[in-house]
């Protein structure tokens, strides 16, 4: 049997809604379904939201909205993926690379230990769809006068002291990649909790243009009025992610499910060869985003990989720590990267298990046979 990583959510009802949508007279963005996307988010975040081309593209979003330059500072987690840091890098911006906790979330102490005269934003990630303890890192950045952009692309449908993860922040997003709890293939959203930036989002959304006023009939014609870029999602994306919205609770439940088998069956095991599994802080209502495990000896991570992928299972790891990238290091005026250690214990320790919406049950119940074979295995 082959299991892989990940599947795109698959609902029964997808291949009625894209041919409606292929039926529409408009494939663009900024069609009926966006609109109903965008109207499902705003009830349930209780903020503006705006569907772009993908969690990236919000990112590069929140760094225009804030007037990045060359010459400022941005303080960001090493434990996450490029698309975190490269939007403020093209911007001009310097990187300051921050720890994590066990669990890979940003210290909240070290956006203090990095904070310069030249920071200009934080970046927050809410790793696996849990997060930092954001009141914290709120306080500091209010005290500071900077803003916190809240980095929640695997955070759907979780929460932070029962508020939505991504809402955090002045400006948050999501992601719907392939990988992510609900796809659109590529695409993303912007979340709009500091309405200041409202208006410059729209119009860096709609490159460039008042396009949007022009639309809802506010102005008689639309033009350029400042810098932007193609970020609205195509109809036929947006008609994919639709009804997967509309099911987010059923798909996250089911998630759950899967996550607690692998728990129930396989956690004392992992326990007995020194792994911990991922924790959930008590301040956060879990996505079930993820379930992975943390190994306590490094050469135990490439075995267990290794055992897997010839049984035909795909358990990939996660980051490579960005302060120790060769782009990464670049930041370091020796070329020598800081020491984080909890970075580089969670980033060459961490394994993650197969976890998708339409995973079966013969699936999991290869996938856990083939791990205990592993774990039970002496090592």
């Amino acid at each position: 049997m082959k299991v892989p990583f990940n599947k795109p959510v698959r609902l029964e009802n997808h291949a009625e809604v894209l041919a409606e949508a292929v039926n529409c007279p408009q494939l663009a963005g900024n069609g009926p379904y966006t609109k109903r996307c965008e109207d499902y988010l705003d009830a349930a975040l209780q903020v503006p939201t705006r569907i772009v081309t993908s969690a990236t593209h919000a990112l590069e979003m929140m760094a225009l909205v804030a007037g990045i330059k060359d010459g400022d500072e941005v303080i960001v987690p090493s434990f996450t993926f490029v698309s975190t840091a490269n939007p403020f890098v093209l911007r001009g911006a310097r990187l300051r690379f921050a720890d994590n906790d066990a669990d890979g979330n940003i210290l909240p102490g070290e956006v203090e230990r990095l904070f310069t005269s030249k920071t200009r934003a934080v970046l927050a990630v809410d790793y696996a769809g849990a997060s930092p303890d954001l009141d914290q890192i709120v306080e500091l950045c209010e005290r500071k006068r900077v803003p916190l952009f809240e980095d929640a692309a695997q955070g759907i449908g979780a929460t932070y002291r029962g508020r939505p993860l991504g809402t955090i922040g002045n400006l948050g997003c999501y992601s719907f990649h392939d990988t992510k709890n609900i796809t659109s293939g590529e695409g993303g959203a912007l979340i709009i909790r500091d309405q200041s930036y409202l208006e410059a989002a729209e119009i860096i959304r709609e490159k460039g243009t008042n396009r949007r006023k022009f639309m809802l009939g506010l102005v008689d014609k639309y033009t350029w009025v400042a810098m932007g870029s193609s970020y609205v999602l195509s109809e036929l994306n947006s008609a994919y992610l639709c009804p997967q919205l509309e099911r987010i609770n059923e798909i996250n439940a089911r998630r759950g499910e899967l996550c607690r088998r692998y728990e129930r069956e396989l956690g004392a095991a992992f326990e007995r060869v020194g792994a911990r599994r991922l924790a959930v802080p008590a301040f956060n209502k879990p996505n079930h985003h993820m379930y992975a495990a943390v190994f306590s000896r490094p050469e135990h991570r490439p075995s267990f990989i290794a055992h897997m992928k010839g049984a035909g299972v795909t358990c990939p790891f996660h980051y490579v720590p960005l302060h120790s990238s060769p782009f990464g290091r670049t930041f370091y005026d020796s070329g020598v990267p800081d020491e984080l250690p909890g970075c580089d214990r969670i980033a060459g320790n961490l394994v993650r298990l197969p976890l998708y919406f339409n995973m079966t049950e013969e699936e999991q119940s290869y996938t856990i046979e083939r791990a205990l074979e592993w774990l039970r295995s002496g090592v």
